[in-house]
């Protein structure tokens, strides 16, 4: 298996967070805070999907083979899609949770949950910090989770403050209710990102129509057909397309010189893998009905 350093922030992101889920946890019941324990349910799938995506991230860096012939590149789409299926199952319980604490308040230790809450934004905000500036789906989905952890906590942070001088219980559940929304919102949000890429969506930010007015602008190029357009992770886009010429025969060298700039056109827009199928004019094909 070969190394890839995108793994390197991702290992570190796990370190930290199971290191402190299991602080959180234990912080939580002390602390009696609801909001805490909410947090901490969702660190430990957070820890769950950052190991996984780290093992799927070495995977996806494997070449091709016969059993995979692009490659291993959308192993680091499911690591996404297992945490997403856990922190939707997690966060329905812990709305649940909080509700019976919105109509039930108990007392909470602010000052704990204060202290807990500068520790929160502390490691998730180193976490952060390595993860910044990924590129691939799998480091940008760690990334906005573990933003969403320092979101949450600048949340029970400020939820502290007011406790320190307001006896408002009702304020942790509600604060634990609110997180787990947020965390519900990107949480779909990454499920219909990682879908769109297993259903060949074109990717985002990739104009197919744009690509093919380009091309067609190149020197002896009557027309084209069955382009197709995917990405196998959000990152690696792949481009199919057959180019009907207006001479009847090309030159091994003209053919060459064509693909190159079809390719070179492509790369600018961020498509790495070109597959180019030529054409005489009037010649038929088979695949123009897809």
């Amino acid at each position: 298996m070969e190394r890839d350093s995108k793994t390197g922030g991702i290992q570190w992101a796990f370190a930290l967070n199971i290191i402190f889920a299991i602080f959180e946890l234990i912080g939580g019941f002390l602390t009696n805070s609801v909001a805490i324990l909410s947090d901490a349910v969702h660190d430990f799938g957070d820890s769950a999907a950052i190991g996984l995506s780290w093992y799927l991230q070495r995977v996806s860096v494997k070449r091709a083979d016969t059993k995979y012939t692009y490659g291993y590149k959308r192993y680091s789409i499911l690591g996404s899609l297992f945490i997403s299926v856990v922190l939707i199952v997690s966060s329905i319980y812990i709305i649940s949770e909080s509700i019976k604490r919105v109509i039930s308040p108990q007392e909470v230790n602010s000052g704990g949950m204060l202290l807990m809450a500068i520790a929160g934004i502390l490691i998730n905000g180193i976490a952060v910090i390595r993860l910044k500036g990924g590129s691939s789906l799998n480091e940008r989905a760690v990334y906005l989770h573990l933003l969403e952890d320092v979101l949450g906590w600048i949340a029970v942070l400020i939820g502290a403050i007011v406790l320190r001088f307001v006896d408002i219980p009702i304020i942790d559940p509600l604060l634990s209710i609110g997180i787990t929304i947020w965390i519900l919102f990107n949480v779909f949000r990454n499920i219909k990102e990682a879908l769109k890429i297993l259903m060949q969506e074109a990717p985002q930010g990739v104009n197919t129509d744009s690509i093919e007015q380009k091309i067609l602008t190149l020197k002896n190029i009557s027309s084209i057909h069955d382009l197709h357009l995917w990405t196998l992770d959000g990152e690696s886009h792949i481009l199919t397309l057959h180019v009907v010429t207006d001479q009847a025969c090309y030159s091994s060298s003209e053919t060459e010189e064509l693909k190159t700039d079809i390719r070179d056109l492509c790369e600018k827009e961020g498509i790495s893998h070109v597959t180019i199928e030529i054409e005489a004019k009037g010649e038929r094909c088979l695949l123009e009905s897809y």
